[in-house]
């Protein structure tokens, strides 16, 4: 049964993997046996992340690559697959979010969002499929957030976004499934990581952060999920123990859509 969780022989590319849940991913894939490698944005991120893999005794492959431009996808996936090898999996987790509300942000700002969350991963995707194809197979995971089913105010881009990523997610899956390609995503919680530690932050009392207590109320975990929760559904959606799972997504979210919440 092991087996069937290996990444022997495969080469995973982790998009925006130099640190927090991309790098998380990525390390879990390196200690079942892929082979790693990432991208960002600017030569000094992609240096830092290099060197966080080496200090996690990871040989990681790194480069700079704005995964919203389609020719410098297109660049990199044929070096990638020059210098490293077909990529046999892909980890769409490149993201930002804005948390403006709705009336005062700009369209410039909403399409920024839209442009990162989810033009990047098709553009990623379109990129690394054709090769799949030719080898027999591959797999794609979109890293879709709860936000693909839930609102809040604040979060209209980001929520649009991944809302259009989930559906993405089972269209790939639909298109290309003939070809031994399985396409899912995974839906973060919220997850203790640099993005969301503002959201953490104690209070000048000490107390804690108003939103920080909301979170703790709502998941029936009481707690905030760490990068390594995501490590083994990342690593069951990559590997052949997921050959017949395609199109869906799997919420790693420690009970929050599945509960209403404790009366007031």
């Amino acid at each position: 049964m092991t087996n069937w969780f290996s990444l022997e022989g495969k080469t995973a590319l982790v998009t925006g993997a130099s640190y927090g849940i991309g790098f998380a991913i990525a390390s879990a894939y390196a200690k079942v046996g892929a082979t790693i490698v990432f991208n960002d944005l600017k030569q000094e991120f992609v240096d830092k992340g290099i060197a966080a893999y080496r200090e996690a005794g990871i040989k990681a492959h790194g480069y700079v690559c704005d995964v919203t431009n389609e020719e410098q996808v297109d660049a990199m996936v044929k070096q990638i697959e020059s210098e490293v090898g077909v990529i046999d999996i892909l980890v769409n987790n490149a993201g930002i979010i804005k948390r403006i509300p709705m009336i005062e942000m700009s369209a410039a700002e909403f399409r920024q969002v839209i442009d990162v969350d989810l033009n990047a991963p098709f553009i990623v995707a379109k990129a690394v499929i054709p090769s799949m194809i030719k080898k027999g197979g591959g797999k794609i995971i979109n890293i879709c957030s709860m936000m693909s089913e839930l609102g809040r105010e604040t979060v209209a881009a980001y929520a649009s976004a991944k809302g259009g990523l989930k559906m993405l997610t089972r269209n790939i899956a639909s298109e290309y499934g003939e070809y031994n390609i399985q396409c899912n995503g995974i839906g973060p919680g919220y997850i203790a990581t640099p993005q969301t530690a503002p959201l953490r932050e104690r209070q000048a009392d000490g107390s804690r952060h108003p939103f920080d207590s909301f979170i703790i109320a709502k998941t029936p975990a009481a707690r905030w999920g760490n990068p390594e929760d995501l490590q083994g559904p990342a690593v069951f959606l990559a590997s052949a123990a997921s050959d017949f799972v395609n199109g869906h997504i799997l919420y790693v979210d420690g009970g929050i859509l599945a509960y209403i919440g404790k009366q007031p």
